[in-house]
């Protein structure tokens, strides 16, 4: 009739016209077609084989994803610090009087690590908490040495190395002490410290892990 654009056939009328064997036929060659073009190593028997037994899975190929190569940042080596003088401390900055506030600053730091430094707090427990503190602020003298020019020496502790103490004193001049064979006092509170250099060649970050002995030893 005039203005149809579809008709849907019965089951009978697709039998009689053939409709049916037709779209079966068409079926059946894009589905050969198409595994073929799926699975370009097997033979039609193999595929037939496989079909006879199980689901064929169906190959994919995807692009290798590329990694990304983050670009380590690389810090300045020990060298590099030392041309560049970054952590020297110019002849106009070497002033007593422009410390004394770090000093009051690592005294309560001390204090609160500590616990208020009370009368009846265990020495033992002091001692063991100085040694893995941080020391930048505090004020230290050398008790004994093998180099007689270094006893006596006292000022706040700018700059602690692996090997080295750095200290201005109140004279405004700043000593370099090297650790080894030398023995140092910190007082806080009345309470004194004694820091055995040859057993504490270590980077402040570095003592937080180390055990140290109840007593030191020094050969002098």
């Amino acid at each position: 009739p005039a203005g149809v654009i579809y008709h849907a056939f019965s089951q009978k009328e697709a039998k009689d016209l053939g409709v049916q064997q037709m779209g079966a036929q068409r079926a059946e060659a894009f589905m050969k077609a198409f595994l073929k073009r799926s699975t370009p190593h097997m033979s039609q028997q193999a595929r037939e084989d496989q079909l006879d037994r199980k689901a064929v899975i169906l190959e994919y190929f995807t692009r290798p994803k590329r990694r990304e190569r983050r670009k380590k940042s690389k810090g300045l080596s020990a060298r590099q610090r030392r041309e560049l003088h970054l952590f020297d401390i110019k002849p106009e900055q070497q002033r007593y009087s422009l410390f004394l506030p770090l000093h009051e600053l690592w005294k309560q730091y001390i204090r609160d690590l500590c616990s208020g430094l009370k009368p009846d707090t265990q020495p033992q427990m002091i001692q063991a908490k100085l040694l893995k503190a941080d020391l930048h602020g505090a004020v230290i003298s050398v008790t004994k040495s093998k180099c007689p020019s270094y006893v006596g020496v006292t000022g706040i502790l700018l700059q602690e190395t692996k090997h080295v103490f750095k200290i201005i004193t109140k004279e405004d001049r700043l000593k370099v002490i090297p650790k080894l064979n030398c023995v140092f006092a910190v007082e806080i509170d009345d309470f004194i410290s004694y820091i055995y250099g040859s057993k504490f060649q270590l980077r402040s970050s570095e003592r937080s892990a180390k055990k140290f002995k109840a007593k030191g030893t020094i050969d002098l």
